[in-house]
């Protein structure tokens, strides 16, 4: 896969600054009850016969007056599954960068905060159909490939429709799995689904939208060009008909606010750039609960 200069420097950045924002924290912390060797230290108990004399707090134990060995917990690795919308329509932007790229750039670090705590990550990406499907694994070598499809992916359908991706999430059966389900939410008739896969994983909505899918401009009349089904629209975006359809817009996102709490999804919305700093706080935050 040949990745352009410009997709390269972007990969970098984020990775440096990234790295820059964990500033050496440990981010997938989720310790099992197993007691042995393991990597965190739980607590000081008294020795027992058949204990680790490796393990013996010397200098505890002259202050206590007697024998006390250190109990560790062992570490488990997370699943986390990075989920994101590459339907044509996330083709569309005003700004710089459009809403595909910025959805790429939030699943690519997202890989890399889960890379770096040692975590299992998955990758889908879906259309109407789920496009690709890179399962479970770690080490960087397989982080740096889930980064690299997420921007250089190109689908086969173009069309959006949440139903395929939730559904092959169901399949999976994996109940440690913390799902992340990046897209614009734009499409109906998911929310059955979507209550299913909720209750199966710990499922967070990521929701990026263009500046202009929030409060529409008022300019006159303009054609808008739908990029998943080709047809071409007149749109009256003059004051009064503006305000009606930045009304709906906004009313959209109260309905998918609606769904998301009746089904206790959380749901981070991102609005501006730089967002990397807000993003690995709300990760780091989900990962402590």
């Amino acid at each position: 896969m040949k990745l352009s200069p410009d997709v390269v420097k972007k990969i970098k950045h984020i990775e440096i600054c990234t790295r820059r924002l964990l500033s050496g924290s440990f981010i997938g912390e989720n310790s099992s009850a197993i007691k042995g060797s393991g990597l965190e230290f739980d607590q000081l108990r008294e020795y027992q016969q058949g204990d680790d004399v490796r393990f013996i707090d010397w200098n505890s134990s002259a202050r206590m007056n007697k024998l006390l060995i250190k109990q560790y917990v062992e570490q488990r690795s997370r699943t986390i599954v990075i989920a994101v919308d590459v339907s044509a329509s996330a083709n569309f932007g005003t700004a710089k960068e459009n809403k595909r790229d910025v959805m790429a750039q939030i699943g690519a670090t997202l890989s890399l905060v889960a890379g770096y705590a040692k975590d299992n990550i998955a990758l889908l990406l879906f259309t109407d159909q789920v496009e690709l499907f890179i399962p479970p694994g770690k080490g960087r070598n397989h982080m740096h490939h889930i980064v690299e499809q997420l921007f250089a992916f190109e689908a086969k359908n173009k069309k959006t429709n949440l139903v395929s991706a939730l559904d092959h999430l169901a399949l999976l059966k994996r109940r440690d799995a913390i799902v992340f389900l990046i897209s614009d939410f734009v499409t109906d008739g998911f929310e059955k689904q979507l209550s299913v896969v909720a209750k199966m994983y710990d499922l967070i909505a990521v929701r990026y939208l263009d500046r202009y899918e929030r409060r529409l401009p008022h300019i006159g009349f303009i054609t808008m060009h739908d990029s998943e089904t080709g047809q071409e629209y007149l749109v009256d975006l003059r004051k009064k008909q503006g305000k009606k359809l930045t009304e709906f817009l906004q009313q959209r996102t109260v309905q998918q606010n609606t769904i998301f709490k009746k089904y206790a999804i959380d749901c981070l919305t991102i609005e501006q750039q730089p967002f990397v700093g807000e993003l690995i706080r709300f990760f780091k935050r989900r990962m402590m609960r």
